[in-house]
């Protein structure tokens, strides 16, 4: 027979917290990993990283200034949305699992005196979608309630008499669904593009009956922890990798922070995560207003004055943009342009083109809006804020600066290095089909070589870069660090 619960136990049953072992405080932070890698398939260790984070930052939503939502979305059914969800069910804190409810009640469960709930919002594309039909309010406080001191106002009416209510709306929320999100939603979420596992992808099949004593022991260790926690991750600030900032360090400073006060791999794991998320995030669909000022920028690439249809007619004319049919199956005009420009502080005027003059832009016009709102490359992204967290390049690794040799070949297959003895001798043709090309300067590529300079050779050489001060293509073999150079 059962025990009965014990006061403490008692309390913390009508708080809401599962039961467990409350006398264990170390941290549990691998053994969620563990558990939600059983059940759910991320698409990457970066978004397995993100998940179990935010799952350890629900016990500590007293010690934020701003939570982030999290956002399972996938372009098909059956990709694993949901059973992130109810794996996530386990282990928060309070869990309300919202699927087609009321505004109503969703207010209410989110300001009941239990403490904030952690909602787990299903189906979302039904709230979010063309067919959402009216769900304002609870759009609204899936917008505001990320803050702390959000709150939603209401007029109550008690009798003859009208108040006013202000109902809190801070509290951690989960969402899945099918296609994307608004990008009021999308850019406070920690963002995971779920995929149809493939033939070799396992996991263990999800039964909560049997799971649910285990995923509720592991909620108590993390409830545990938190409370050891929660001063430092208060007055913590994070540091961030360089180029995430503003509203993308909003999203990522709980998480951080939960990475770091659990120590070993988890800080340096965390911010690879991040890196990886905002990256993507930035190389995601632009809206039309992005896109505009991007295709501009490749329209005025080697311009500096161009005239309304001259730039109508080129924008047109970049395949796959949407400048063709933008106004219900029309192209776009000038007076479209004209209006879509001036939000950004980019305004027509009179230009000279040679000796004629028309309404037109420059250059320097749009140069701030370039500046202010199309991202930078993503590639460049990634190394300079992972250049925080990976080690220091080798001091053996060649670099940008020195000289290379390098050709191109139709085989795919990865390239291989040379020595000097091994460069093919103008009495010796070796890999040139019988021939030696003339414009190869051997001999300074025997120079580099012997300087420790990498050279690539491949079976049928089609030289694309030279040494001594020629024009160079550089190929990936040349950047520092790529470890297809081996000495």
């Amino acid at each position: 027979m059962t025990a009965p619960d014990g006061p403490a136990e008692m309390l913390r049953r009508l708080q809401g917290e599962p039961a467990g072992d409350p006398a264990d405080v170390s941290c549990p932070l691998d053994d969620v990993h563990a558990f939600l890698g059983r059940f759910v398939a991320h698409p990457s260790e970066h978004a397995h990283v993100a998940h179990t984070l935010w799952v350890a930052h629900t016990h500590l939503m007293d010690a934020w200034e701003s939570t982030p939502r999290i956002a399972f979305l996938s372009p098909e059914p059956a990709s694993g949305k949901t059973r992130a969800l109810e794996a996530s069910e386990l282990l928060v804190p309070r869990p309300v699992e919202a699927v087609n409810v009321t505004a109503a009640y969703l207010f209410r469960k989110v300001g009941g005196e239990d403490g904030p709930p952690t909602v787990l919002f299903d189906e979302v594309d039904t709230i979010f979608g063309p067919k959402a039909g009216d769900h304002e309010e609870i759009r609204g406080l899936l917008n505001a309630g990320h803050r702390r001191g959000a709150v939603a106002g209401r007029c109550v009416v008690r009798g003859k008499i009208i108040e006013t209510e202000e109902i809190p709306a801070y509290c951690a929320v989960a969402l899945a669904g099918l296609g994307d999100l608004p990008d009021t939603i999308l850019s406070r979420c920690v963002v995971i593009r779920m995929r149809r596992r493939g033939p070799g992808e396992r996991v263990e099949a999800y039964r909560r009956r049997i799971v649910k004593d285990e995923g509720h022991a592991l909620a108590q260790r993390l409830a545990a922890w938190s409370r050891t926690i929660v001063a430092s991750v208060t007055a913590a600030w994070p540091t961030m990798p360089a180029g995430i900032e503003d509203r993308d360090s909003d999203i990522w400073e709980p998480l951080l922070a939960v990475a770091d006060a659990a120590g070993g791999t988890w800080p340096e794991r965390a911010r690879v995560s991040a890196v990886t998320h905002v990256t993507d995030s930035k190389a995601g669909t632009p809206s039309l207003g992005i896109r505009l000022l991007a295709d501009l920028k490749d329209v005025f690439s080697l311009r500096e004055v161009m005239s309304s249809e001259e730039v109508l007619s080129t924008l047109h004319d970049i395949d796959e943009a949407p400048w063709n049919e933008i106004a219900r199956g029309k192209p776009l005009n000038a007076r479209g342009l004209a209006q879509r420009l001036k939000q950004y502080g980019v305004s027509s005027r009179t230009v000279r083109i040679g000796a004629t003059t028309a309404k037109g832009y420059r250059r320097e016009d749009l140069h701030d809006a370039w500046t202010r709102y199309l991202p930078t490359p993503a590639r460049e992204d990634v190394t300079s804020v992972t250049s925080d967290t990976s080690a220091p390049p080798s001091p053996d690794a060649p670099t940008p600066a020195q000289e290379s040799v390098t050709w191109v070949t139709r085989d795919t297959s990865a390239p291989t290095t040379a020595g000097v003895d091994d460069l093919p001798q103008p009495s010796q043709p070796s890999g040139t089909n019988g021939k030696v090309h003339d414009d190869v300067d051997l001999a300074a590529a025997q120079e580099s070589a012997a300087a420790g300079d990498p050279v690539t050779l491949a079976q049928d050489l089609k030289p694309v870069a030279r040494s001594r001060g020629r024009s160079r293509i550089p190929k990936p073999g040349n950047v520092a660090g790529d470890d297809r150079w081996t000495s």
